[in-house]
């Protein structure tokens, strides 16, 4: 602001800010990136197919460094398909391949190297078992000349203008940056080495970096065309040649990009502090709403004599798993530690259910700290001094409720219900996931009634992803495949982060799905809303709606308590054990996840010929059953399918419901369509899955890894008191 003294967070120190300041979203930062993790023979069969380098080339555009050269596609080319060959010559090609990746998901901190490593070889080591890791720089170098005789420091390279280091000292670099105690092999059992491969030169063409003044270390080995026997030898004497599982994910782990899923870190803490670690922008965001509660927020030890007259908006927009509900869920544990009067409110029923069943808050306890967006109708006095909004894009134009009387329905907009609750408001928004008409939330929406009542407005921009295995390849392909965005469908690539997979049948996804169930994962089955929603019979039984040819399966239970055979319901349904045998659609998985998902998409989304056909679909009732069964194949939403909204509206709405539920798995998405000229588009795009290795199974997951699934009985205030005594006892006992 000009001409003004701004505090931390761009609001004045003393004064009051310009009501209509706006914060533009971060520049591009040197965040860390990966481009792809596979073993060595899938790299080779996805290079056969001629799919790697546009992959990888993907990547990078995606990872900020614009367009790749031509000599960066032929390095990719040749270079890594060298390595990914002499290590199935090695017969080990079971080892994973980590491919051009930094050691952390923050900002690089090397002084002097690219931020960047080209290959992190992981597996486990014959004799010792443990973790073995080597990290690689690949050189298409033929030749080196000395730049001075008494070092080998420094080296110029053919077709390269200035001098360039010696790659062992990039090497040593990594090697500290991975093995650190910020390194993501801190605090393991691991053998960590590294070497140079110049797979294009001998060693006469290079001798001066082989020289006896060369450097040298664990990391300082260089091999070339002449030294090939000897590296393979030698990736034998590192690696073993069978890996139960997946060393890799010890790796992704540790680098974050492999969450604690959302409730879990609940969970995990009893509800009572988050155990989220936000990163990057995140944290960014966290930081500076709470830095202007204390310049804006009267202090909460004493009552003000003239009470602060600001009033602030946060806007938080981005896509699914950039962490908006971490952001939120953080802030308000902060904010209440601090003394600060907090509400999170969310327009999602199942995801505030989905809080409250898995913490085990009593129902005072959630009342007190949760909240739905309907519930301001009546704004609270005082006003609270921070109101956190979660799925804002479910904001109504309205508040309306048939169960409640006139008097407590709404009658001014639902946004200014919301900014009317709190002096500071914090609004987290995904405009894709939207999946009603009457859903109105977008950041133009809330900017505009923000600065009605004079507010600064500050709007943030979330673009790291940390759901789908952190693979925004994957979340590009969804978008791409239902026409979200701009881009062209195209074929699926694995990137060893996310899978996915087009079966024939819903009997082959509910294998799938329910084998890794079985196993220990967490996974539902979805589906678009194309079949009647039965309510429960007198009995409590609930009647399998879900028809596709002899497979029949229910709706999760609209009902509020379980059903004649333990179906949970519908509010719990997304984390109670017994919810795996019926099926989701958009509204009650919107805002949660699990490991694997099988979707289901209707005859709402057909493709025919080179386009998207969109269907609105019509029910009767089965006189002999006495329900509902589909009369004309497509959309049964009752608030989407009706007449008076238009084409393009519908058609908007059941691609979001899609995206939403393709968005809905941390490592696999199972689809099947039950349009066969739709399956047979889906399985071209994604291909067979017949590369080795690619299926994230439970089993491939290291056993220290795996995440304990929550059985989904809710627990008691004693039992969460009894663990948070646990707790402390054992982290006492460490020093």
């Amino acid at each position: 602001m000009t001409g003004t003294d701004c505090g931390p967070t761009g609001f004045p120190a003393r004064t009051r800010p310009h009501p209509h300041e706006s914060l533009v979203p971060w520049g591009n930062h040197l965040v860390s990136m990966l481009l792809l993790r596979l073993t060595a023979r899938d790299l080779l069969a996805l290079h056969a197919r001629r799919r790697l380098v546009p992959h990888l080339a993907a990547r990078w555009v995606h990872f900020g460094r614009g367009e790749s050269s031509d000599g960066e596609r032929q390095a990719w080319a040749s270079s890594l398909v060298s390595l990914a060959e002499d290590l199935v010559a090695a017969e080990r090609g079971n080892v994973e391949m980590i491919v051009e990746c930094s050691p952390t998901v923050e900002e690089s901190e090397t002084p002097d190297a690219d931020g960047q490593i080209d290959v992190v070889l992981v597996g486990r080591h014959p004799a010792e078992g443990v973790l073995s890791v080597q990290l690689v720089e690949l050189k298409q170098w033929s030749a080196v000349t000395r730049v001075e005789a008494a070092t080998a420091d420094l080296v110029y390279v053919d077709g390269i203008e200035d001098p360039v280091k010696h790659p062992a000292l990039q090497l040593s670099q990594y090697h500290v940056l991975f093995t650190g105690p910020e390194g993501p092999l801190r605090g393991l059992r691991f053998e960590c080495g590294g070497f140079a491969y110049l797979h294009n030169a001998t060693d006469e063409s290079v001798r001066p970096l082989l020289g006896v003044d060369a450097p040298t270390g664990p990391y300082a080995y260089t091999y070339t065309s002449d030294t090939r026997d000897r590296l393979l030898k030698d990736l034998q004497s590192h690696f073993s040649a069978e890996d139960d599982y997946s060393a890799a994910e010890y790796i992704l782990h540790r680098m974050n990009l492999r969450n604690t899923p959302l409730l879990d870190a609940m969970v995990n803490s009893c509800g009572e502090d988050t155990v989220f670690t936000l990163r990057g922008r995140q944290k960014k965001v966290a930081d500076d709403v709470l830095e202007a509660s204390e310049l804006i927020l009267d202090s909460p030890d004493r009552e003000a004599i003239v009470p602060r007259p600001q009033h602030a908006v946060f806007l938080v927009s981005g896509g699914p798993g950039t962490g908006k509900s971490a952001i939120g869920l953080q802030l308000r544990a902060d904010l209440e530690a601090a003394g600060r009067t907090v509400k999170y409110a969310s327009g999602s029923r199942a995801f505030n259910a989905a809080i409250k069943e898995s913490v085990g808050y009593t129902e005072a306890e959630f009342r007190e700290r949760f909240a739905y967006f309907s519930s301001f109708v009546t704004p609270p006095n005082p006003p609270l001094d921070v109101l956190i909004c979660d799925e804002a894009h479910r904001l109504r134009d309205r508040t309306t409720n048939y169960r409640l009387p006139t008097e407590k329905q709404g009658t001014k907009p639902q946004v200014d219900e919301l900014l009317d609750a709190s002096r500071l408001t914090v609004f987290f928004l995904d405009a894709g996931q939207t999946v009603r008409p009457q859903e109105v939330g977008t950041a133009e929406l809330i900017e505009d009634a923000a600065r009605r009542r004079d507010a600064v407005v500050r709007h943030y921009r979330l673009t790291e992803q940390y759901r789908c295995g952190g693979s925004d390849a994957y979340l590009r392909w969804a978008r791409a495949l239902l026409g979200v965005s701009a881009q062209e469908p195209h074929e699926w690539v694995p990137d060893g982060l996310m899978h996915i997979e087009v079966v024939d049948t819903p009997d082959e996804m509910e294998h799938v799905v329910r084998t890794e169930f079985d196993a220990g994962a967490t996974a539902r089955m979805v589906a678009g809303y194309c079949w009647p929603w039965s309510k429960p019979d007198a009995n409590k039984n609930l009647e399998n709606d879900v028809r596709i040819g002899g497979w029949h399966r229910p709706w999760n239970a609209s009902s509020e308590s379980f059903c004649a055979n333990g179906e949970p319901p519908s509010r719990i349904w997304p984390v109670h054990d017994a919810g795996i045998g019926q099926i989701g659609c958009v509204y009650t998985a919107q805002g949660l996840e699990w490991d694997w998902c099988g979707v289901i998409m209707g005859d709402d989304m057909v493709w025919r010929t080179d386009r998207w056909v969109f269907q609105r679909g019509k029910q009767r009732k089965d006189p002999k059953a006495g329900v509902m069964r589909v009369a004309k194949p497509g959309s049964l939403d009752p608030k989407v399918r009706v007449s008076t909204l238009d084409d393009d509206e519908f058609a908007r709405c059941v691609r979001h419901a899609y995206h939403v539920l393709l968005t809905r798995a941390s490592r696999a998405t199972v689809l099947y369509s039950t349009d066969e000229e739709t399956r047979r588009h889906l399985r071209k795009l994604v291909g067979e899955v017949d590369v080795h290795g690619l299926r994230p199974t439970q089993a491939t997951i290291p056993p220290e890894l795996r995440i304990a699934r929550n059985s989904g009985a809710a627990r008691s205030r004693r039992a969460r008191r009894a663990q948070s005594k646990a707790k402390l006892k054992n982290e006492m006992m460490l020093f």
